[in-house]
């Protein structure tokens, strides 16, 4: 489903016409060249074009997170078929998903040449395209990339516009990734604890798991996560600008611009009390904070029972566990069931982006193109090796994995982080999928309203001395407290006010506050 997100403004319709094939007689917008134009001052299919191809290049190309062991393999094979293409190759590289943040920083700061790199709201699209760390690829996209270019449509290129230019290309692939809890739901039933529906059933779960359940810790590996963004949905509070760490929020979706910092709100207190009760009852470990393991992996060791997801993550995980034990039976809880709402995920979401240090911007936007129109190079960059890591089964819309030519202990399917290039038309379903996402999706598609928040767009620049005091003030003192791991809760509630208010949380507040006006009043957002 589709989002409209209040009232496009001019300046951005217009810049964004030319990428979906409109006239337009007025305004700012890429010119085609003289070849591309044709009667009644349409412009005709870029494709006209024919890009100088004669120099060889090599791309270097970033994603997040983590290679696969096959990589290496799979990109000898796409680099082939690229090389007698288009007579380029490409270099794929990964951040891996330790301290990603801060290597993907180090990438768009210190000057490194990159042809293309993953880009999205979550990981600061906003802020580093108005800092300049993405070229502008408003009139080259018609040029390079047009069969792209009518694949989006107008308000998805509107996610990805900032000042009436495009720096990035989102994916096509709607979705809705809201928060939520995996659980052991045969542990559930085994226990005849009540259904997860609310904050009270989450806790009976929890508390009967601790006692019946020897050796297991009901939330086991780092819980932040789980603990952190059960607290929002439970009061309404609503992340903005995609800053997920940051401790000021708007107060409800229906008063956006009711923007608190929550660490002074009495619902904070109520809540950092009651976890000091769950941690105290061994819902979590006392070293959770300072644990590498993800509440995932001991579910998958039997040694946990919830685990925090969004929809995919939760399909993929449930897919993975019953896989290797059909026994197995999960449940998933997205929050939205307490909110009463679900927002779709913006298009920049996921996205690719071109650094402004790229040596062949041009080439990559048409290697990008060529992976979203054309399915033997999708399906290899995506899904691997046909033949090894998965066959196609029902007419091409599915896949299985691995091949049933090989033996499923030891070859995998294939996975890295392709978000940034996903076409709707050319995705696989994996057969034997967790049936429940399409129903979640239907779920969520009748209880949609527009993402009113993660496009506010902040690079917190003028208050980044303030800013970064906050964060350190939040992983000092806020986090030990989510957590319950205080032995005076008043005192450290105190104590953590006191230090948020030395480190310049005001000026963070009227910061945000000020950008999510701007935003509001240019939308027309009340």
């Amino acid at each position: 489903m589709k989002r409209k997100i209040g009232t496009i403004l001019a300046g951005v319709i217009l810049a964004t016409a030319t990428l979906t094939g409109c006239s337009s007689s007025s305004g700012t917008k890429p010119e085609p060249s003289a070849s591309a134009k044709t009667e009644g001052n349409q412009t005709a299919a870029p494709a006209l074009l024919t890009p100088d191809t004669s120099k060889s290049v090599e791309l270097v190309w970033y994603l997040v997170g983590d290679a696969n062991k096959d990589t290496p393999k799979v990109m000898e094979e796409f680099n082939k078929m690229l090389k007698k293409d288009l007579n380029a190759t490409v270099k794929l590289n990964f951040t891996t998903w330790n301290d990603w943040q801060t290597k993907y920083n180090l990438l768009l700061t210190a000057g490194e040449k990159i042809d293309m790199i993953f880009a999205s709201s979550w990981a600061g699209y906003f802020k580093y395209a108005k800092q300049g760390a993405f070229m502008d690829l408003t009139a080259l996209i018609p040029k390079y990339a047009p069969q792209v270019q009518k694949q989006v449509s107008a308000q998805d290129w509107s996610d990805a516009t900032i000042g009436g230019k495009i720096y990035a290309i989102p994916n096509t692939n709607p979705e809705y990734t809201p928060n939520g809890i995996l659980y052991r739901e045969d542990w559930r039933k085994e226990l005849n604890l009540p259904e997860i529906k609310d904050i009270a059933s989450i806790e009976a779960y929890l508390d009967g798991i601790k006692k019946n359940k020897q050796g297991v810790i009901p939330i086991n590996g780092n819980a932040l996560n789980e603990v952190s963004t059960l607290f929002s949905a439970v009061n309404g509070y609503q992340t903005i600008g995609g800053d997920t760490q940051s401790v000021v929020v708007a107060k409800s979706y229906n008063s956006p611009r009711d923007i608190v910092a929550y660490p002074f709100t009495p619902e904070y207190e109520a809540w950092v009390k009651k976890m000091k009760e769950w941690a105290d009852k061994g819902y979590w470990s006392k070293n959770t904070l300072s644990s590498k393991q993800e509440a995932g992996d001991l579910i998958k060791t039997g040694k946990g029972a919830v685990y925090w997801r969004n929809p995919p993550g939760a399909a993929g995980l449930i897919t993975e566990l019953q896989k290797n034990d059909p026994k197995l039976q999960l449940g998933y809880f997205p929050y939205t069931r307490m909110q009463g709402f679900a927002m779709p995920t913006m298009a920049i979401s996921n996205g690719m982006a071109i650094p402004k240090s790229a040596a062949n911007p041009e080439r990559s936007l048409m290697v990008l193109e060529k992976i979203r129109t054309d399915a033997k190079y999708y399906n290899l960059i995506t899904y691997g090796l046909e033949g090894y890591h998965y066959d196609l089964i029902n007419d091409g819309k599915n896949i299985v994995t691995p091949s049933k030519t090989q033996d499923a202990s030891k070859v995998q399917a294939y996975t890295i982080a392709d978000w940034g290039w996903r076409n709707k038309p050319l995705m696989k379903a994996v057969a034997g999928g967790w049936d429940g996402l399409d129903k979640l999706n239907d779920e969520f598609s009748k209880m949609s309203k527009p993402d009113i928040f993660s496009p506010i767009s902040m690079d917190y620049d003028s208050v980044k001395t303030e800013y970064a005091a906050v964060n350190q003030v939040i992983e000092q003192y806020g986090k030990p407290l989510m957590m319950g791991l205080v032995p005076n809760v008043d005192q450290a509630i105190k104590t953590y006010q006191e230090k948020l208010k030395a480190a310049g949380i005001d000026k963070v507040l009227d910061y945000v506050k000020k950008q999510a006006v701007a935003y509001y009043d240019e939308k027309g957002i009340k």
